[in-house]
């Protein structure tokens, strides 16, 4: 088996765990178990909450302690054990709990996984940059099986949606076992604890232009979790009206869904054309508009006459989280000293996936609670999308008037591993 192929293998189950339940849990949340829109917030907080601290300590640990290929080994050991057991939950708050610990096991991995990839394929010669992005994107391939597999055996507002996870996690978590070795390196010589956690990195808050991005990077990252909490859910709430009951987009709601998926792995091949000829505020403003649209259409579509809308926000979902993402993490590796580098991309998704993340999944469920949550307990869609909306073109006004960025066509961008 070629070490390509079997990188490829990781990732594509790294992904298909994550897939198996991500965009379903809301609907596993609100069709099946009927809990409040406030205490479903909170559970997509865990992701955030863990991504404050454990990708960063996960990283000191397999640096100094623990091969690479073993911690991520038993990280997706524990969390195929914790995802079996999350069937048998009753309550909300135990919910929230359990998860947390699950995400705080999940979210490293996904760090290990690149960290371990990289080391492979360095030693084995490979120019990285061209090797790893096709890797990778089988991990979104994975994504879109998961919610292909989930959709197809009817698992979408069930617990087996879980199971499938945990079962995925299982043969992860033992196929990892095998993987190329990455011992860790304990002669680390004078590096300060400081310098281990990438505490070095917030020095960057000094320059007016980083902190401003950071920032947007914060209030983004609000949003870039929102429509895989609530989409697959919109989606089935329409069974409920019955000129939409039994349609397309209904009974099929996660395919639909991974639209979003295939446009991923179509834009990414995009950004080096559009960084080029935009450079990297255009790009990442594109991003933001690309959200107004991305709950727009959310908002005014409907499985019928308006399904075009919901398949084209599916469509322009691809450039608003890939926009976003890739361009701000090479903005961040253009502007950062070769030395803190490392640390500033941790704290660029720190950023997104930590405090913007935490502060969009919780403010999102207290909002739909108190305002979009009807007495019978239905939703009020168009006015949860359209708030959304509204939210990211703000972001959007504010981002192209306050950030201060020359675009220079002749610069070379190019990641450094």
């Amino acid at each position: 088996m070629s070490l390509k192929f079997r990188l490829i293998l990781m990732n594509f189950l790294q992904f298909f765990v994550w897939g198996s339940w991500l965009l379903t849990i809301g609907s596993y949340w609100f069709q099946n178990k009927q809990w409040s829109g406030a205490e479903f917030g909170a559970i997509f907080s865990t992701m955030g909450i863990s991504s404050l601290f454990m990708p960063t300590l996960a990283g000191i640990v397999a640096d100094r302690f623990i091969s690479t290929e073993k911690l991520y080994a038993v990280f997706h050991l524990i969390g195929a054990a914790i995802l079996c057991y999350v069937p048998q939950i009753e309550d909300p708050t135990t919910m929230f709990w359990v998860l947390l610990v699950n995400m705080i096991f999940y979210m490293p991995t996904i760090s290990l996984s690149i960290s371990l990839a990289y080391t492979a394929l360095k030693r084995e010669n490979y120019d990285v940059v061209k090797t790893y992005p096709p890797i990778r994107v089988w991990g979104t391939v994975g994504f879109i099986a998961a919610l292909w597999t989930v959709n197809l055996l009817g698992f979408g507002t069930s617990s087996n949606q879980f199971y499938l996870a945990a079962g995925a996690a299982l043969m992860l978590g033992l196929y990892s076992f095998t993987l190329p070795k990455c011992p860790p390196n304990r002669d680390q010589g004078s590096k300060s604890f400081v310098d281990s956690l990438g505490l070095n990195a917030f020095a960057l808050f000094k320059n007016r232009k980083m902190a401003v991005f950071f920032l947007f990077a914060m209030f983004l990252g609000a949003a870039l979790q929102l429509t895989n909490a609530y989409g697959d859910t919109y989606l089935l709430d329409f069974e409920k009206n019955p000129l939409y009951a039994g349609s397309f987009a209904v009974e099929y709601s996660q395919i639909i869904m991974s639209i979003s998926q295939v446009s991923e792995t179509l834009f990414i091949l995009t950004i080096p054309f559009f960084l080029k000829r935009f450079g990297i505020k255009n790009v990442m403003l594109f991003s933001m508009i690309a959200w107004v649209l991305r709950f727009g259409l959310f908002a005014y579509g409907d499985p019928l006459d308006g399904l075009w809308m919901i398949i084209l926000s599916c469509v322009v979902y691809g450039m608003a989280f890939d926009f976003f993402n890739i361009s701000g993490s090479l903005f961040v590796e253009t502007q950062s000293a070769p030395e803190i580098r490392s640390s500033a991309q941790g704290l660029f998704m720190m950023m997104v996936n930590g405090v913007g993340a935490v502060i969009g999944s919780v403010s999102s469920g207290l909002l739909i609670e108190w305002y979009f949550t009807n007495a019978d307990k239905t939703l009020d869609w168009q006015g949860i999308w359209t708030t959304f909306a509204i939210y990211a073109g703000i972001i959007a006004i504010l981002f192209a008037l306050i950030f201060k960025h020359k675009h220079d066509p002749n610069q070379k961008l190019e990641i450094n591993h």
